[in-house]
């Protein structure tokens, strides 16, 4: 008997998940990691960073796993997001990192989305602060970058969410197991856009953003601009 309680001991007893999410993908990430938390009996507690105060961020329990999950946006992650690992308070956890970035259904193929500096900019801002990075895990998620990626019917949506549910739960049950995964180290060419990641978060986003405009199909309905959790979409002429 207590042979097979060593056994089946996992290696965390909480795990604090932060997420930032624009249109739902990062959400239903950070759901699917709760759910395997849940099954092997580990605490899970989900954090919306839209929601919390990023310059007062409560310091992690001491031997959680602390995952943080968001998009990606100009090659990196969010400057909400990046805010809120620097106001990250000094810690010895482990942690793991995640995004969901543009995943394109074609037949039965999911091509890889770019991650760009993501995790190299944000593992290195934790490493400086005494944490230390366990794993890392990109998720083609249905892209919302429907300019450059058309094709998003219900069939490709619904194929992209199961595939990526099942994948993201394996993940999930290996590092509760204790387990490190950095294959994602492997897309070097990631590093190559490194130039045009800092060109884009230190100017960029100040009026490349701006050029986005709903098509004349938008029927007005406001429901980007009320639930955009930074408050990003503003109307002019009538279209957001």
């Amino acid at each position: 008997m207590e042979i097979s309680n060593t056994f089946n001991r996992k290696a965390y007893n909480k795990i604090i998940v932060y997420y930032f999410s624009g249109t739902g993908n990062s959400r239903n990430v950070a759901g699917w990691v709760s759910q395997v938390a849940k099954e092997n009996g580990i605490e899970c507690q989900i954090n919306n960073i839209a929601q919390i105060d990023r310059h007062s961020v409560e310091q992690p329990e001491q031997g959680a796993l602390v995952v943080i999950i968001s998009p990606i946006h100009g090659f990196n992650y969010p400057p909400i997001v990046l805010n809120f690992i620097l106001h990250l308070p000094k810690g010895k956890n482990k942690v793991v990192l995640m995004n969901t970035r543009a995943g394109v259904l074609i037949g039965k193929f999911i091509t890889p989305g770019i991650t760009g500096i993501a995790f190299y900019l944000s593992a290195l801002i934790l490493f400086i602060k005494g944490f230390s990075i366990k794993a890392i895990l990109p998720v083609d998620m249905p892209s919302n970058w429907i300019s450059l990626h058309p094709g998003l019917n219900r069939r490709t949506v619904k194929y992209l969410h199961n595939k990526n549910k099942e994948r993201v739960k394996v993940f999930a049950q290996k590092i509760v197991d204790g387990k490190s995964y950095f294959k994602a180290l492997l897309e070097v060419y990631d590093l190559l856009l490194a130039p045009i990641a800092l060109g884009y978060f230190v100017a960029g986003r100040f009026f490349l953003a701006k050029t986005f405009y709903a098509s004349r199909d938008c029927n007005n309905c406001d429901l980007c601009i009320t639930s955009c959790p930074v408050k990003a979409i503003i109307k002019l002429d009538n279209r957001p």
